[in-house]
């Protein structure tokens, strides 16, 4: 056989424009016989680290490339008659590595224009170890030829030469006999070898993996440009291959120069970096001098020791855990790590930045404890260590922390203020074509009908592989086996599928490094931040390659507690410390036991709810085991621990020993630590040794299951279990792997509900208002929060120009009253709401809208947030009409230009420059009828999300009881499709549709009194003994079965008539 390598590859890393995944790329080229190869990106080395590895471990040889971008004249010139040339660049060692590194980053903070670009500068300063291939038809030698300027490609190459060296430069070639300008560029560049002595290499230029993938490549590359395949001169690569190709075929390929296909050969063998992975790169913790990291660690836990176990609390078995923590932590060698978590989370706190109590396996360790990373005593809820840190498998330890989301930049901030704007970076992610998108995309560049490729989507379920959909989705099975187009449409979303469409920010992803990050890792805006700069290697490649990556997120919740600590604190006084709350509250616990959880983190939905008012908890142990078993798989246990907490089920025990390490859980296993500790107590296994049974039950692979259960149950014979026992305790860990959870993460998450839950049963107006802040985006969910807290008594009051502040504000009366914010309206910006409260305060209320338009002079009071305002009622108190001022909208924001004009010239070469607005003319308004309740309700529905001054259903309350209608948010929570369900509601909006059998149908929004809508599907058949129902304003009482599809309940009409019109 030939030898040949592939040195001009792209995998789906290059967005939207390569196919190949890396996993089945590499075994293709394994199974190709061939022992190397190289990847090449376009302009960026986003798949390196998961390339290098699949490859080492497939006995593949890596070589680390680029397609690079070089800018016609130099990086910084953003001209758009050339953009940029490619030119193939590979690492030929560790030197050629880092420079490639270099190059990309550069080429990205400093060259982008339309694509990442170096230029000849950045090639001669970082040309070392480099060996450069001149590229395909998009080469700068390449476009030479193709114009016929041979002279020029000459010099062209005599430069590259020069760059590179002698040695390391050579002419590629492609042989893509269907594209005409890829035949002529060959033979001209044989011709320019000859006559330069520069030598051939022979490349394919590969974007997928088999020929039989060419076409789906070409629906890839529509997605990427918004074309159709029917599309007039668009791109394509339809007319040639440009798989993996055997060393056969490009040895048959390039028969005329065998010496570019030898030369493959020969340039990989020159080709070798070794990434260091799998070590520990922790950055050095700045301390103070004369100490070091491992006793300054010490010293912070011995001074911070009392705040956490004051006097007596400082018992044996705490003293004991430190110790062993710390040594263990010494040993490892993550002092600090410590350190540097221990620091921002403190900062944060220092700065009033609401932070978690913890999350994830953190919260076993005593230390992180004492060091405030966490809120929680692991002994008081049996919470492990070495579910954290296990010292027999030395790994970096994953401290993942929660922040205010309002303020999570300010830490971010504060670590590159301390480590080094070049060492800190938040972490690359990427976006794949999941399922329904790839159908969708897929549909959309092929022209099929939009209704069928959705139809398509939406039988496939959340989150599923599209080829487990299609296996147990019967309708979807059906449609793929007699539907052409949709069986067309399903085999292209099959390959497009998983395939990276674009980057993004991680959610939290954060890297920390000793050094600067360009030194091991390349760099690039993150996308539309030109501010921001972010890894190119995702978190897995950055933890591989040794690097301290911390999870910041932000979470929400954090952010309510904050903001109502705060309220509590403007309204009363009162300083809250959200940390020593006590976790016996009778009031607290007395609100979840009635399901009263809106707002509460992790209990609101309806099951939680449901299940909350079923369980009654009574101490925070049962919020832990509430919160691990509410998902799928071991939900199904929540019934039977309910029984067991109120005694209707027995509790028992497959043996004694088993009880004080259940009895939490009334005889349940539900956390991984809880199969810990029973392999450490009956048989014998030290901790760091349960921790691995956890991980090898985990990963489900049959010799290490095998081998863990000839240990398990051996060891629990000799510790006196009786084999029939210790067999039949065995069989409850390989389930673990389906429904086990890490306790300390529960725990940290139940106590955050807890919190909030407190919050709202003793601050219930400063609690909701914080709710309410925290949603203002959203004006659908701020209108069931409006619903739910009117139900808990509490009333919100409606915008008012001289009442409302930026956000919900309580109002007195014990937190029962909450003044609607002006930012929560529709269309109203933060700037315009600063701008009014900020005049409010410095001159007073305003006196009428004549004073108002006077006074604020901000860009921003325009026509449009006039109006919202006006709608909503903002400026009922001033006295001007709702409907008048709608009338006169035109007139009063000409006469506001007006006055923001002659303000601004009165105060031209004033020496204060603020004087107070000199306008004493008023607005002339012409008379328009007073709005009408209907229009007021229909305007704040529009901008608030709601009726705030009444409810047009009002006067049906009793008629709907007594034609037993059932409430929306009743129907959403029932499970059955088949039983026909009466409700009643007002249309409030119709969407008329033909079907492609041409007959009319309709979707109907109704709304009754739940704060969310319903949509009603009438099809042709009920339509057309219907049809004088549906009009918009109607109130109409509806029967019929529901549907989920979409996870969203509709009804599926099947009997209808007006109550009213």
């Amino acid at each position: 056989m030939p030898k040949f390598v592939h040195l001009h590859t792209h995998s789906h890393y290059s967005l939207l424009d390569g196919l190949s995944k890396i996993d089945p790329l590499v075994e293709r080229v394994k199974e190709l016989g061939m022992d190397a190869m190289a990847l090449t990106d376009h302009g960026v080395l986003y798949g390196a680290v998961e390339f290098y590895k699949k490859a080492r471990r497939e006995g593949i040889k890596p070589i680390l490339g680029v397609e690079a971008y070089v800018a016609p004249r130099d990086r910084f010139s953003k001209e758009a008659d050339e953009r940029y040339y490619h030119l193939i660049l590979l690492a030929e060692n560790e030197t050629g590595w880092k420079n490639l590194i270099q190059l990309v980053t550069k080429a990205h903070i400093e060259g982008f224009y339309y694509k990442p670009r170096v230029d000849r500068d950045l090639l001669r300063a970082h040309h070392e170890g480099l060996i450069a291939l001149s590229a395909c038809l998009g080469g700068e030698i390449d476009q030479a030829l193709l114009a016929g300027r041979f002279e020029d490609a000459e010099r062209i190459a005599a430069e590259h030469q020069d760059i590179f060296g002698k040695d390391n430069y050579f002419l590629e070639i492609q042989k893509h006999a269907n594209i005409g300008e890829c035949e002529k560029v060959y033979e001209e560049k044989k011709r320019l070898a000859k006559e330069t002595g520069i030598p051939l290499v022979a490349t394919q230029d590969s974007h997928y993996i088999n020929k039989a993938d060419a076409e789906y490549h070409d629906i890839l590359l529509a997605v990427q440009t918004g074309n159709k395949l029917a599309d007039d001169g668009r791109m394509t690569m339809k007319d040639d291959d440009f798989s993996i190709t055997s060393p056969e075929e490009m040895a048959e390929k390039f028969a005329d120069v065998p010496e570019a296909v030898a030369n493959t050969a020969k340039i990989a063998e020159r080709c070798s970096v070794v990434l260091e992975l799998g070590g520990i790169l922790l950055p050095e913790f700045p301390k103070p001098e004369g100490i070091s990291r491992d006793a300054y660690l010490k010293q912070l836990v011995e001074e911070r020791l009392p705040d956490r176990f004051p006097g007596k609390a400082l018992t044996k078995a705490v003293r004991e855990r430190l110790d062993y923590e710390l040594d263990v932590i010494v040993k490892t060698g993550f002092a600090d790590y410590f350190l540097i978590v221990q620091d921002l989370v403190n900062w944060a706190k220092d700065h009033g930045i609401s932070v978690g109590p913890g999350r994830g396996s953190a919260a076993g360790s005593i230390v992180s404890y004492v060091l405030k990373i966490t809120d929680l005593n692991p002994l008081e809820y049996g919470l492990l260590f070495e579910r954290f840190l296990n010292p027999e498998r030395i790994q970096m330890p994953d401290i993942d922390i929660d922040f205010a989301d309002t303020r999570r930049d300010e830490v971010l901030a504060y670590a590159r203020e301390k480590y080094g704007e070049d060492r800190v970076a938040q972490i690359i992610t990427f976006g794949t074509m999941a399922a329904r998108a790839a159908v969708r995309d897929a549909g959309r560049a092929m022209g099929l009908s939009y209704g069928l490729c959705d139809q398509i989507a939406k039988l496939i379920p959340l989150m599923s592989k599209l080829a487990d959909a299609l296996e147990h989705v019967p309708e979807l099975k059906q449609m793929y086996q007699t539907n052409d187009d949709a069986r067309k449409v399903l085999d292209a979303a099959l390959h497009l599928e998983g395939v990276a469409r674009h980057a993004s920010v991680h959610a939290c992803g954060t890297v920390i490094a000793k050094n600067p990050l360009v030194e091991r890792v390349p760099l690039q805006f993150a996308p539309q931040d030109k501010q921001n700069v972010i890894t190119q290697f995702e978190m897995h490649a950055i933890e591989d390659l040794g690097l301290l990556k911390i999870d910041l997120l932000g979470l929400k919740n954090l952010t309510i507690i904050q903001d109502a600590a705060r309220l509590i604190r403007d309204m009363t006084g009162e300083q809250l410390d959200i940390s020593k709350l006590p976790l016996d509250d009778p009031e607290t616990f007395a609100l979840l036991q009635r399901g009263d959880t809106t707002g509460v983190f992790q209990f609101e939905s309806s099951g939680m709810r449901r299940y909350m008012k079923d369980l009654k908890p009574t101490e925070l142990e049962d919020l832990i085991a509430l919160v691990s078993l509410y998902r799928p798989g071991p939900m199904e246990l929540i019934p039977s621990f309910i029984k067991r907490k109120h005694g209707e089920e027995e509790v028992t025990y497959l043996h004694p020993r088993l009880q004080p390490i259940l009895s939490t859980t009334y005889g349940i296993g539900i956390y991984q630590e809880q199969m810990m500790q029973i392999a450490r107590d009956l048989a014998g296994y030290t901790l760091p040794e349960a921790d691995t049974l956890r991980k090898a039950i985990g990963k489900k692979i049959k010799s290490l299951l095998d081998e863990q259960k000839e240990k398990l149950t051996s060891g629990m014979i000799k510790s006196g279990v009786d084999p029939k026992i210790a067999r039949q305790i065995w069989e409850l860990f390989p389930p673990f792997a389906r429904y086990g959870f890490n306790k300390s993460h529960a725990a940290c998450y139940a106590l955050i509900a807890y919190r909030t839950a407190y919050l709202k049963a003793h601050y219930p107006g400063e609690f909701t208002a914080s709710v309410l802040n925290a949603e203002s985006g959203d004006i659908e969910r701020i209108a069931f929060l409006v619903s739910e807290a009117r139900q808990a008594g509490i009333r919100i009051l409606p915008p008012d120009v001289n009442a409302s502040f930026t956000d919900f504000t309580p109002e007195g009366d014990g937190g029962k009253k909450i003044r609607f914010g002006l930012l929560a309206i529709k269309n109203v910006g933060g700037q315009i709401a600063a701008a009014i409260i900020e005049e409010r305060a410095a001159r007073g209320p305003f006196k009428d809208f004549n004073d108002f338009l006077a006074r604020v002079q901000h860009k921003d009071l325009n026509k449009k947030s006039l109006e919202a305002m006006g709608k909503s009622g903002v400026f009922d108190s001033l006295g001007i009409d709702r409907n008048q001022m709608l009338a006169n909208l035109d007139e009063i924001t000409r006469f506001h230009g007006v006055i923001r004009r002659d303000n601004s010239a009165s105060t031209v070469g004033s020496l204060f420059g603020a004087a107070t607005p000199a306008v004493t003319m008023a607005v002339k308004l012409l008379p328009a009828p007073e709005a009408t309740m209907a229009q007021k309700l229909s305007w704040e529905k529009e901008l608030l999300g709601f009726y705030l001054s009444d409810h047009p259903l009002n006067g049906f309350a009793d008629k709907f009881k007594a034609i037993k209608a059932r409430p929306f948010s009743e129907l959403r929570m029932q499970k059955s499709d088949q039983i026909i369900f009466r409700t009643a509601g007002l249309v409030s909006g119709i969407k008329n549709i033909v079907t492609k059998g041409g007959q009319p149908m309709l979707f109907v929004q109704l709304e009754d009194f739940s704060p969310k809508p319903m949509e009603v599907v009438v099809f042709n058949s009920v339509l057309e003994r219907t049809k004088d129902v549906w009009h918009t304003g109607n109130v109409v009482v509806a029967e019929g079965k529901l549907s989920f599809r979409d996870g969203e309940a509709k009804m599926l009409c099947e009997r209808a008539q007006v109550l009213a019109k």
